[in-house]
């Protein structure tokens, strides 16, 4: 479910491409508007796949853009299944509605001709396949490694698309603005298209290094220390990386779990959540490769507002960016920071290797007070248990959703002033 910018950010999307259209009530008016809207949601789904760094501020954060991607695929199919079901019923909408000379396609000759014989041909299979590809995108019964490479046919799909509404749209259009509009956002996609293509998507921002040291820590959770050497940048605690150790299996999204220093190590706590996170004790060893791309994210735990209380909930795994951001205290400690209480929800206290570190830190800390909530005994963080003093409460979490749903449900009955700052590590 999008939040409220992402749902804000969409219909103001689609306002703009509307704001462009001249209404009207024809067979050739539903056709081409759907059409339309298609292709641009299209083009956007394309460029936000290049991950561009100068929209991660105002759309909140690479997940943010991630889960705009997904939201404007689904939209560019829903119009493009709208489009086709109109072509379909032409003759009952035509009779119905009647027809709008001024909007039929245009009416080439020679080679034009030829090609826009061949755009029309590639219109329907080429939907089939976006249709294809957005629904197991959704329902994720292909494992990642498997859809990662049917996902690189969406360029192609892309293209393909793109040309069948550049020889189809009305010839009009390309002396109007609703023709620029159009005609900008493709060649945005197209050039997203040929990036994808030829693997150039975050090179920019991907340093190579080598794995240090692999140490499994429990039954499910593996550190991973990477020496970057002096080619990392530097990142902000609560910030990830995508991580390459395997080629053929691509990157994934894990997040820092120590802070910035010149050190050139960093590290990683990651759990088994999956086939490939499963397999990494096994599979990975001192000495091989590892490309990083990032970082990412703006879980940025220093950018509280004054005055209020500021809170950090952790739940299992999700204690990672915390981790990185208690070492940047002790690092950093002559800068003035707010007290914080930190919640660590854990399932089983007594074996979770996590806690002996937290626990550790926290001890130097002397501003962050330390509550555990340990699953095996009962014990279940409510809103109530948040302690909530002040009107105004900034909220850092990081967990499962169903304990994020609970709580955000919980702090609904709360007359203050909230920010709960979460974000979504899921990028298909």
């Amino acid at each position: 479910m999008p939040n409220l910018r992402t749902s804000v950010t969409l219909f103001l999307l689609l306002a703009v491409q509307l704001s462009f259209w001249t209404p009207g009530l024809s067979y050739e008016h539903l056709l081409t508007l759907n059409g339309y809207l298609a292709i641009n949601f299209m083009s956007i789904t394309m460029l936000l796949a290049t991950r561009p760094g100068w929209l991660e501020s105002p759309l909140g954060g690479l997940d943010r853009m991630y889960q705009l991607h997904k939201c404007t695929g689904i939209l560019a199919v829903i119009f493009a299944l709208a489009h086709w079901l109109i072509e379909m019923a032409d003759d009952a909408l035509e009779a119905l509605f009647g027809t709008d000379r001024g909007l039929k396609e245009a009416n080439f000759s020679g080679l034009l001709d030829s090609l826009q014989d061949g755009a029309e041909d590639l219109g329907e299979p080429g939907l089939y396949l976006l249709v294809f590809l957005v629904v197991i995108t959704l329902i994720r019964w292909v494992p990642y490694g498997y859809w990662r490479y049917l996902h690189r046919v969406m360029p192609l799909i892309y293209l393909a698309l793109a040309a069948h509404a550049v020889l189809l749209a009305p010839l009009q259009w390309w002396q109007q603005p609703i023709g620029w509009l159009m005609a900008l956002l493709m060649v945005g996609g197209a050039i997203a298209s040929l990036q994808s293509l030829t693997g150039q998507i975050g090179r920019s921002r991907r340093y190579k290094g080598l794995v240090q040291a692999v140490k499994r820590t429990s039954a499910n959770i593996t550190e991973v220390v990477c020496d970057m050497g002096n080619s990392w940048p530097g990142h902000r605690a609560g910030q990830f990386a995508l991580v390459t150790f395997d080629r053929i299996e691509g990157a994934h999204p894990f997040s820092l779990s120590c802070a910035d220093n010149t050190s050139g190590l960093l590290s990683f706590q990651i759990k088994a959540l999956g086939d490939y996170t499963r397999k990494i004790p096994q599979q990975l060893h001192s000495g091989q490769a590892v490309t990083l791309e990032g970082p990412y994210g703006r879980f940025n735990l220093d950018s509280g507002r004054k005055n209020a209380q500021q809170i950090w909930v952790a739940g299992g795994i999700g204690i990672t960016p915390f981790l990185a951001a208690l070492e940047s205290r002790l690092i950093n400690a002559e800068q003035e920071r707010p007290a914080v209480t930190l919640h660590y929800c854990t399932a089983g206290a007594a074996n979770d290797p996590i806690l002996t570190r937290v626990q550790q830190l926290t001890k130097k800390l002397p501003d962050i007070a330390l509550h555990i909530h340990d699953s095996m005994q009962g014990q279940r963080l409510t809103a109530n248990q948040l302690q909530i003093h002040n009107s105004k409460v900034d909220i850092w979490f990081c967990g499962p959703q169903g304990l994020a749903k609970a709580l955000r449900s919980g702090l609904k009955q709360q007359a203050v002033s909230l920010r709960f700052h979460q974000e979504f590590l899921e990028f298909r």
